[in-house]
């Protein structure tokens, strides 16, 4: 890709866990210069193991890091001196922490009237909007995990949904406001919240009963919109099958050898299909357990029907579709381990988004950042050496 959409935009990111990097993630994808500012040890997202231990090397590729103690004066002036020259900045601390810092929105919109300010919070504005909010917080009072789980088992989703699509809606305020301020040379703050984005997620089920009247159960125990919509036992393992139009029962039908449930005119719509899932599904459990897996999968290919294995995360290193082209991207986690994660799933002009740069080491990227605002190579390495900022 010769140019990519945001070369020449910088964004300076106060960011740590998933949220926050997610947003500058997706500005750094797309060409943006992104500056991570961290604690001189770097940001505590580093050094999580177990289910954080991906956090980091999945979040923060394209990204130059300026880690420095925000508590000095110089720290402090290098930092604003970064800012005067920022496109946007980004934050997902508590509410309230940068501005005790002097870097609110107030006070840096002062001196960079142009700048873009996006604060990724647990709430919007509201009675909740100082409360503290995990993913899992937000997923229980939203919603979402009574969707996913059992009427009496509510169960979080098994991905950070939350914190991922609330740094995405995040990164489109940004680009809005990018877009604004070609007409009024004006910068605005821009604010993407956990809570609302978990509403947002379920809005289809609040829908379901403002129009229906009736409460949607989990969907685990769901009423199906479409007849057939299940995981089936194959001879050897587990797929699943949808047919969800009536155009695809016909074909389902026909290249099944099904003549007799293809002339049962209790089947003709899905409608009806839904209505006789009781015995239908039994009757289809029959069919696909004639199959093994693999050949299952190779005629519902033929005959374009859907259907998906039952994939753990593991498994999809080796997938044929995401290794082809550059679908997954080799990164390094902070040890230095290298592996393969998957790009972001955007093509522009059929090309995928390329990790230009790794996620950077604490202090990587700082010395051609501060030469770029007029530090001298001689102040650099005073600075260092007086514990204002870390160097690799």
């Amino acid at each position: 890709m010769k140019r990519l959409p945001l070369e020449g935009v910088r964004v300076v990111e106060f960011a740590h866990m998933v949220m926050g990097p997610t947003c500058g993630l997706v500005l750094a994808d797309l060409g943006a210069e992104v500056i991570k500012v961290e604690p001189l040890e770097g940001d505590n997202t580093r050094r999580l193991t177990g289910a954080g231990a991906g956090f980091y090397p999945i979040f923060n590729r394209n990204k130059k890091s300026l880690a420095v103690d925000l508590k000095s004066q110089s720290g402090r002036e290098i930092v604003l001196r970064l800012i005067d020259t920022a496109d946007a900045l980004t934050e997902n601390f508590r509410p309230g922490a940068l501005e005790r810092m002097g870097f609110g929105y107030a006070a840096l919109a002062q001196r960079n009237p142009r700048l873009i300010y996006c604060t990724l919070k647990g709430f919007l504005s509201g009675p909740y909007a100082n409360r503290p909010a995990l993913d899992e917080v937000v997923q229980m009072m939203g919603g979402l995990a009574y969707m996913t789980g059992l009427p009496d088992r509510p169960l979080r989703v098994g991905s950070s949904v939350n914190d991922i699509m609330g740094g995405m809606f995040g990164a489109i305020g940004i680009l809005a406001a990018l877009r604004e301020r070609e007409s009024t040379g004006r910068g605005k703050l821009v604010r993407s919240a956990l809570y609302e984005n978990t509403v947002f997620l379920v809005a289809q089920h609040m829908a379901q009963l403002a129009i229906t009247g009736e409460e949607p159960p989990p969907m685990a125990v769901k009423k199906p919109a479409w007849g057939i919509y299940d995981i089936f036992e194959t001879a050897d393992d587990r797929l699943f099958v949808g047919v969800v139009t009536d155009t695809q029962w016909e074909v389902f039908c026909r290249e099944f050898g099904e003549a007799e449930l293809a002339a049962d005119p209790r089947l003709r719509a899905n409608r009806q299909r839904v209505a006789e899932r009781a015995w239908l599904l039994p009757r289809l459990a029959g069919i696909f357990r004639r199959y093994r897996r693999a050949e299952l999968e190779q005629k519902l290919e033929a005959i374009g029907l859907p259907y998906a294995p039952i994939t753990r995360p593991g498994e999809l290193f080796d997938d044929p579709h995401l290794n082809a082209g550059a679908g997954m991207i080799e990164t390094r986690d902070p040890r230095g381990h290298t592996f393969k994660v998957p790009g972001l799933p955007l093509e522009l002009d059929g090309e995928r988004l390329a990790q230009r740069s790794a996620p950077p080491a604490v202090g990587e990227g700082a010395r051609e950042i501060l030469a770029a605002l007029g530090y001298g190579a001689a102040e650099i390495a005073a600075l260092a050496a007086a514990g204002t900022i870390a160097l690799p």
